[in-house]
């Protein structure tokens, strides 16, 4: 959905099963543009072609909140991004049979509002928590919650246009630029 804002349309979307455990000790930049590596890899090895890749992991400091796996998860992600300002970091990879596939690395800081508990059990009996990092989506009913962005907005909902823009260009793809 994010490419087809800037004019592009995948051939064919892979999931690709890798492990999104981050290591011992790996901080949070390098833990994403791990995962984003491992999934454009992975997606070539599926499917020759150009490969766009990217993993969005939310911080606060150096702890990593990743993908919620329940509701409690999910609240208490939501209990500590209460009140607070976090980072967004999104990781892209391009692989596309190049030596080494390109990559690139957004940082945007979003604050959230105080929620109250019954915010909080409001948003979790939504569902819209589920496979979001951090355990909401700013592109939904989270929307309310946030008080500032710093940053990239289309970076915290996943995929940071202008980047994956720069980088398709800088490997010959023609990005439209006229409205259609």
């Amino acid at each position: 959905m994010l490419l087809s804002q800037i004019g592009i349309t995948p051939d064919i979307i892979i999931s690709t099963e890798i492990d999104e455990s981050p290591l011992k000790d790996e901080k949070p930049y390098d833990f994403a543009l791990r995962l984003a590596l491992s999934k454009a890899k992975a997606g070539y090895k599926q499917k020759k072609g150009i490969v766009i890749a990217a993993d969005t992991i939310v911080t606060l400091g150096t702890r990593i909140l990743s993908k919620a796996q329940d509701k409690e998860e999910a609240v208490k992600f939501l209990e500590l991004l209460s009140g607070r300002r976090h980072q967004v970091i999104t990781a892209i990879a391009v692989e596309y049979g190049a030596p080494k596939p390109l990559t690139r690395v957004t940082k945007t800081s979003v604050s959230i509002k105080r929620l109250t508990a019954m915010e909080i059990d409001h948003y979790i009996l939504s569902g819209e928590w589920i496979g979001k990092a951090g355990g909401y989506a700013i592109q939904g009913l989270a929307a309310r919650f946030v008080k500032r962005i710093n940053g990239s907005y289309t970076n915290v909902v996943g995929l940071p246009l202008f980047e994956t823009a720069n980088l398709l260009e800088s490997i010959g793809i023609n990005i439209p630029t006229e409205i259609l």
